[in-house]
């Protein structure tokens, strides 16, 4: 059975969208969401995206829809990125990208671009953030002053793991969802 999201904000508002029922898929919440793109509501114009465990697509096609200039969307699991490219075909998202790939794997590579606004999504209890945030830091995908959002399940992000350039802007409980934001350091 497949379920769907709902883009809550921008010129897609009110847009529902199909989404494959996966394991550890789990859409961030419209409550959660709202509360992220307040937050980015000053910078989310005109940036570029990189969504690294796009799975519905919830944060990237939202974020296209209020106005961000290009996203693109790392999804492993296949059929989930099949159902993220129809989704992009059905908004008509030609800013939109979508690669199908381990986010750990393809993070790996020195970037050839850098985005504005990162972010961190991935299956909960994996401990997979510290090591995305390695990855983006060591290989150059952040511009200096971008935003880095991070969603995990409560307490599941040490101190440690922030870079000393990042800055807490902000940081949300909601029932077992822990969300942060960062700004990385301007040069």
């Amino acid at each position: 059975m497949n379920g769907f999201i709902r883009i809550i904000g921008g010129k897609w508002r009110g847009r529902k969208l199909s989404v494959l029922n996966s394991e550890g898929l789990r859409p961030t919440t419209d409550r959660v969401k709202e509360t992220l793109f307040n937050w980015l509501m000053p910078v989310i114009a005109e940036s570029s995206c990189l969504d690294c465990f796009s799975g519905s697509g919830s944060l990237a096609f939202e974020a296209l829809s209020r106005g961000a200039a290009h996203a693109l969307l790392i999804e492993k699991n296949k059929s989930t990125a099949i159902q993220l490219t129809k989704n992009k075909q059905l908004l008509q998202a030609s800013n939109c990208h979508i690669i199908n790939s381990d986010t750990l794997n393809w993070l790996k590579q020195t970037a050839n671009q850098q985005f504005d606004i990162i972010f961190i999504d991935p299956p909960f209890y994996q401990q997979l953030v510290p090591h995305i945030i390695i990855l983006i830091e060591q290989n150059n995908w952040i511009k200096p002053g971008a935003y880095i959002y991070i969603e995990t399940e409560k307490n599941g992000l040490q101190s440690s793991h922030i870079p000393a350039t990042w800055q807490l802007h902000r940081e949300k409980i909601t029932g077992q969802v822990q969300s942060y934001l960062f700004i990385s350091e301007q040069v």
